[in-house]
Formats: C-alpha cells, structure tokens, sequence
C-alpha cells in the first residue's frame, strides 16, 4: 500500500486509497459512478499548509455532514481552493483498494409510499 496513505488512514478516515494501474492515488473522492470517478488528489499539493487545510475540511465534512453529499457541494467555497487537484478517471480502469466513495445517484433514488385508497359505497 501507499506510505502516505498508511502513515493518514487511522487519523483520516475520509481518504481513500485509488489504484489505476501500477499508480496508486490518495484522496477525497468527490463522485464515483459507473463510467467515471472523480477525486481530490493529496499528493498534487505540495505546500504544508495546504495539506493541513486540505486534511482540516475533510475533517469538518466528514464529521458534520451526512456523507452523501460531495464535499465540495458540503463546503462550497472553503473547498474551491482545491479544484486544480481534481482528477478525473475512467471507472473500469480504476479499483478503489481503501476508503469512502460518494455516489450523487444515490441521493436522487426516491422512496416511494404505496397508499390505499379504499371507496366505500352507502347503502341506499
């Protein structure tokens, strides 16, 4: 497995560990569907303190939201920062090894109630 993502695991739940090929990716993964997955990529930051603040609103989102909803629909312009790390790939080519995915279909399937309705006639 990835250093980075085994040193980040236990403290980081929200990271995911992407495997395409030979090359392995750690990330927040903003959308999975059935033909491509989309995903913040840590390794693309270089700065210590964009990894802090990377790893700090993963936190927040991970904690405070209900997990459904992508992270940078959760936060909006905190995670805008982040946008040029966005990495997109092709979902045959790609196993996800570790970690949360978050699928947006998933929001829009509909529980459906069943009713009844019953008509009484009166007697006349």
């Amino acid at each position: 497995m990835n250093e980075i993502f085994n040193t980040l695991r236990d403290k980081f739940p929200f990271l995911s560990l992407i495997r395409k090929g030979d090359l392995e990716y750690v990330g927040i993964v903003q959308n999975e569907d059935a033909n491509v997955i989309s995903f913040y990529d840590y390794g693309r930051l270089m700065l210590p303190q964009d990894k802090m603040k990377f790893l700090k609103c993963g936190e927040i989102w991970w904690h405070e939201s209900n997990r459904k909803l992508p992270i940078n629909i959760f936060l909006k312009g905190d995670f805008r920062y982040f946008r040029t790390t966005l990495v997109t790939l092709n979902s045959k080519d790609v196993e996800i090894v570790h970690g949360p995915t978050v699928r947006l279909s998933d929001i829009s399937k509909k529980r459906v109630k069943r009713r009844t309705i019953q008509l009484v006639r009166r007697p006349v």
